[in-house]
């Protein structure tokens, strides 16, 4: 039967097959709510209206489980957060398109805003948040292409170009988000400020503590896999690191196992022990600590705001929760 409608009604779309993926991606399976908390944070400086709040994280949270779609088939992973990934139940070609077509009814959710363009701004209000979405995963796809080039080419990367990899792939949803209310926001004052620096500071804590999880905490080894960067060759913060420091004395041992993508527990003990032998995991930490002190300043100029304040120690504490050296 064909239909004479050019539409279709949500309901009978949110029941479609395509969407299989994605539903037992946010059913199946339970999230960190982080980017939730952080948007809801900053609207103690944008003052959104609960409606237009709740229409951003939604926008932010699809593109985000979307995106986790994708990166599990591209990282070859097995579990995410203890459960089968979506695309060995599913398959590759109908999870990659349930994820692409996420992307899009995000960009469509931004029509729901259409309230707040209202006015003699509105229309530039319009543009500039389709003009944030583009640009935002623009840098985020970019950010992830970078990312892919030197796993799959044994490229270890300097730290700066790292950093700047994350502020991409990881600050892009961020910025998206923050970026979408600014547009939005109708309160003068927080949109004078330029937040970039400060959520840029944000993507890059949240990346390097993610990174030394996934070495260190026995509970990212049960909703994952045992060091799964080590298995996917990723080249994380503390692995650079020692990689690095490795090199100046020409031994190449972590990074030739790391090319191998191995699942072997005892060669991933091994790994563990030369990072541990360079002292890659205490500058880890230090690095956070030292991105949390920027990051404290950062809040203090545009005028300080507790539940971000929250949300960042509760970011360090699980660092300290986890540190073996103790």
């Amino acid at each position: 039967m064909i239909t004479s409608s050019t539409t279709m009604q949500r309901k009978e779309i949110s029941v479609k097959p395509h969407l299989d993926p994605y539903h037992y991606l946010i059913n199946n399976t339970s999230g960190k709510g982080f980017r939730f908390k952080l948007i809801e944070a900053f609207n103690v400086w944008f003052k959104l209206s609960e409606e237009e709040l709740r229409v951003v994280q939604n926008i932010v949270d699809k593109l985000h489980n979307a995106s986790l779609l994708i990166d599990d088939i591209e990282d070859n992973s097995k579990l995410r957060r203890g459960k089968p990934c979506a695309h060995l139940i599913y398959g590759t070609p109908a999870t990659i398109n349930c994820a692409n077509y996420v992307y899009f009814e995000a960009l469509k959710d931004i029509q729901k805003l259409n309230t707040s363009f209202a006015g003699d701004n509105g229309l530039n209000a319009f543009s500039d948040a389709i003009s944030i979405f583009m640009d935002e995963l623009l840098l985020l796809h970019e950010g992830q292409g970078r990312d892919i080039y030197w796993r799959d080419n044994g490229i270890c990367p300097l730290e700066d170009d790292y950093l700047q990899m994350v502020q991409n792939k990881t600050g892009g949803l961020f910025r998206l988000g923050v970026g979408l209310m600014k547009a939005i926001s109708r309160n003068e004052k927080s949109k004078q400020y330029d937040f970039t620096t400060l959520v840029n500071l944000l993507s890059v804590l949240f990346q390097i503590l993610d990174d030394y999880l996934n070495l260190q905490s026995d509970i990212y080894h049960t909703n994952k896999s045992y060091c799964e960067d080590l298995t996917e060759g990723k080249f994380s913060y503390p692995i650079i690191h020692c990689i690095t420091e490795q090199a100046k004395n020409g031994d190449t041992r972590l990074i030739n196992i790391l090319k191998q993508k191995t699942s072997e527990k005892l060669l991933k003990d091994y790994a563990l022990e030369l990072m541990t032998e360079t002292n890659s995991f205490a500058v880890t930490l230090e690095k956070l600590g030292n991105v949390y002190q920027e990051l404290t300043k950062e809040m203090e100029k545009s005028g300080g705001n507790p539940y971000l304040e929250k949300i960042v120690e509760g970011l360090m504490t699980s660092a300290k929760q986890v540190d073996k050296s103790v």
